[in-house]
């Protein structure tokens, strides 16, 4: 499969689809078809626009679309983005609220590279915005990367990680969702050996791979049953001629995305059922519910073929971060070198991609840290979107994550005796 043919021809059957949308909808929007009213053209019409943003949608980087923050003069002041730090396969990303006073707390969320964009984490951005000054991973589509611009893997990513935390200095407080979560762990052990004045204020983990060995799911059963050679014949491309980074092997974001579908595909078949029903009797809208949900679930990009396989292959194989033998550049990080970055894991009891157990090993692996630094969270009843963008998310663990935040926003000293009465939660 690792051939340009390969992955044009998906982008073909992507194109093509969108265009029979689009022409069905056209064609049932006809006006001389109205002197006849034929539930049928209704029917192909509601096909036609649901199947046309269906396809268009997985080659759009979708907006942050952040609604104006209120802030205590009384006014909505509007939010703009700002690059601080701009890199060949990731920016820094800040959030900009213009008039308003700067909060205390800075926050880095680090954003997965897991197929989707940093927009997965808007509601994130949105509920975090208010009380934060707030910067963001915003990593970008491996197809519009040049081969010029080299490789980029685990250790490339992480790398990038620690400019961004030096960028933003030691006062910073870092939050990682799901696949990251390793990554940023090493990277804040690399800093606190390498460069301890760098490193941030605190550290929480969210629903991360850390030893994914310690609670199987589906996702560490494959990565154990297939072979690299497997995976590589089967899941990286070589981007076609359209894009800028023509010619660099990738896996796919269209691959990665018939592989969420084909696992709960009855579920997402009769999401569209539905929505053609709502649409051909008029009950859709443009930002209903379905189309909230899928126009960001829909929008994939692609990952570099080696960000990919060595993620397979060093995290979930031979768990070298679990097994605190990552290395990075050639120098070997120990997690034990982190003494004054409060750490907190935060997971939930249905997730079915980070189970239990997986994140909550990052706390074993910080054997320099104390204890009073040391904090857990497990929500109940809550998967693996919940615990960072849901309902679990707003009322119960965010409250938690800022009350750690402040627990630990003062000089490292200090934070030892401040931390022990949020850690009891």
């Amino acid at each position: 499969m690792r051939y340009m043919a390969t992955y044009d021809l998906m982008e073909t059957i992507r194109n093509t689809n969108q265009w029979l949308g689009a022409t069905a909808l056209t064609v049932g929007a006809y006006p001389a078809f109205a002197l006849i009213p034929n539930p049928a053209l209704t029917w192909m019409q509601a096909w036609g626009e649901v199947t046309e943003r269906t396809f268009q949608r997985m080659i759009v980087k979708p907006d942050w679309n952040i609604p104006p923050v209120p802030t205590s003069d009384g006014q909505d002041h509007v939010v703009r983005t700002e690059v601080v730090v701009q890199r060949d396969f990731g920016d820094l990303l800040r959030f900009v609220v213009p008039g308003r006073d700067l909060p205390k707390r800075k926050v880095l969320l680090v954003a997965p590279m897991s197929g989707h964009y940093a927009t997965l984490l808007r509601s994130t951005v949105i509920s975090l915005l208010q009380d934060a000054d707030l910067y963001i991973t915003d990593w970008h589509n491996a197809r519009d990367i040049p081969v010029s611009a080299g490789k980029f893997d685990i250790e490339d990513y992480t790398l990038y990680l620690v400019d961004f935390m030096r960028e933003m200095g030691p006062d910073t407080h870092v939050i990682a969702v799901c696949q990251p979560a390793p990554l940023t762990l090493a990277a804040t052990a690399y800093l606190a050996d390498e460069d301890p004045k760098a490193q941030p204020r605190s550290l929480t983990l969210i629903g991360g791979p850390i030893d994914p060995n310690a609670t199987p799911t589906d996702v560490t059963d494959f990565g154990h049953r297939v072979t690299m050679g497997q995976l590589e014949e089967m899941m990286i491309q070589r981007v076609g001629f359209k894009h800028p980074g023509v010619g660099r092997m990738v896996y796919p974001g269209l691959l990665q995305l018939s592989s969420f579908i084909s696992m709960n595909s009855e579920t997402h078949t009769k999401a569209f059922v539905d929505q053609i029903g709502r649409v051909a009797r008029g009950e859709a809208a443009d930002h209903d519910k379905h189309n909230k949900f899928y126009d960001e679930y829909l929008a994939v990009m692609d990952m570099t073929a080696e960000f990919y396989l060595s993620t397979v292959e060093r995290i979930f194989k031979s768990g070298e971060i679990a097994r605190n033998e990552f290395v990075v550049a050639g120098k070997k990080v120990d997690i034990g070198k982190i003494t004054t970055v409060a750490v907190k894991t935060v997971e939930g009891s249905k997730d079915d991609i980070s189970a239990p157990g997986q994140c909550i090993a990052a706390l074993d692996l910080c054997t320099g840290l104390p204890d009073e630094l040391k904090a857990s969270h497990l929500e109940e009843g809550a998967g693996h979107y919940g615990i960072f963008a849901g309902k679990s998310w707003r009322q119960n663990i965010r409250p938690l994550v800022l009350e750690f935040i402040d627990a630990n926003s003062g000089e490292p000293q200090k934070n030892q005796r401040k931390a022990a009465n949020t850690n009891a939660a």
